[in-house]
């Protein structure tokens, strides 16, 4: 268990100094990082949640910066 939320503390700072305009593209190990403390039983921080939501954001506008309008 120690391992996964030693993990987690990892990506999430990986997250936090990557560029803004790409961090977007970690959301599906971050994704898989939240399934994992599930399947562990181990509960969610809400900080982790928030992030998730903020990556998901912002990998829906990144679809969207480069449409013609």
């Amino acid at each position: 268990m120690t391992n996964t939320r030693t993990e987690l503390d990892r990506l999430e700072h990986q997250i936090g100094q990557a560029n803004p305009d790409i961090r977007h593209k970690l959301e599906p190990q971050l994704r898989r990082m939240i399934e994992r403390l599930h399947e562990e039983g181990m509960s969610v921080p809400d900080e982790t949640k928030s992030l998730h939501e903020l990556l998901l954001c912002e990998a829906i506008e990144a679809q969207f910066d480069n449409m013609p309008v």
